[in-house]
């Protein structure tokens, strides 16, 4: 099942389903798009038209920020939970490492993915990682985005994590869709929360929906623009959706 919040399709899935899912699609060798969606994705999509049927097109886009959570919950979805993009990066690796499929990481730099796989190699020892690719800071040439899919598809990857933040990993994806033959899922900071090189929010800070507070301590300069201008839009627009919805002016929930 799915709802929409602001526009944007969101589905009414668990860690356990999502995961089934992507398994299901990696064995067969299929091309997906998975999504995990907070404040940030959302309000990106309600600004752009373009990406917000990008996003809506995506087969999978879980509620990765608790926000979201709670704003299903109201729409009647009360056994809604979270399903963390770095959360279900791990699921996926532990089932991949169960299951011999190979995984492969794009993103950040060399040396974060470096201390990614060993820390993932240490955690899950039957993980295959076949494909790891620190893209430059810039947009490619044809030839070097031909290079890095004949790489990808050379390597056997079946699940493929994306770390190049939103919505360039969202778009870089998108763009990818039925070239790279793999379930290619969008997890924005999980590369540098798993490797060790950013601290993640603690548990229950998580869980109180403060994690962009404690993201922003760590890089305010980076962050502050991000989160002081989305998160008051998100709960004014948010909070008009709702009122509409409960007093019967549902409209169209399409971008």
């Amino acid at each position: 099942m799915n709802s929409y919040i602001l526009g944007v399709k969101l589905y009414t899935t668990n860690y356990s389903d999502a995961a089934s899912k992507i398994v299901a699609w990696a064995v067969a060798g299929e091309s997906r798009r998975v999504y995990a969606a907070n404040v940030h994705m959302l309000m990106e999509a309600y600004d752009s038209r373009e990406f917000c049927d990008l996003v809506n097109s995506a087969d999978l886009v879980t509620p990765d920020g608790l926000p979201l959570v709670w704003a299903l919950r109201n729409k009647g979805y009360h056994d809604q939970q979270r399903v963390y993009g770095p959360t279900l990066m791990l699921e996926l690796l532990d089932v991949a490492a169960a299951k011999g499929i190979k995984v492969g990481f794009i993103g950040s730099t060399k040396e974060v993915l470096s201390k990614l796989i060993k820390r993932m190699e240490k955690n899950f020892p039957d993980l295959v990682v076949s494909a790891s690719i620190a893209p430059p800071f810039r947009s490619l040439n044809k030839e070097e985005d031909k290079q890095i899919i004949e790489q990808i598809q050379k390597s056997g990857v079946r699940i493929l994590f994306v770390g190049l933040g939103c919505p360039k990993q969202e778009y870089w994806i998108a763009s990818h869709y039925n070239k790279v033959q793999a379930v290619m899922i969008g997890v924005g900071a999980a590369f540098a929360f798993h490797a060790g090189v950013v601290h993640q929010a603690p548990e229950w800070i998580q869980n109180m929906g403060l994690e962009w507070l404690f993201r922003l301590s760590q890089e305010p300069k980076r962050l502050w623009k991000r989160y002081i201008y989305t998160n008051p839009r998100f709960v004014y627009l948010l909070s008009r959706e709702l009122v509409k919805e409960k007093y019967g002016k549902r409209g169209n929930p399409i971008c």
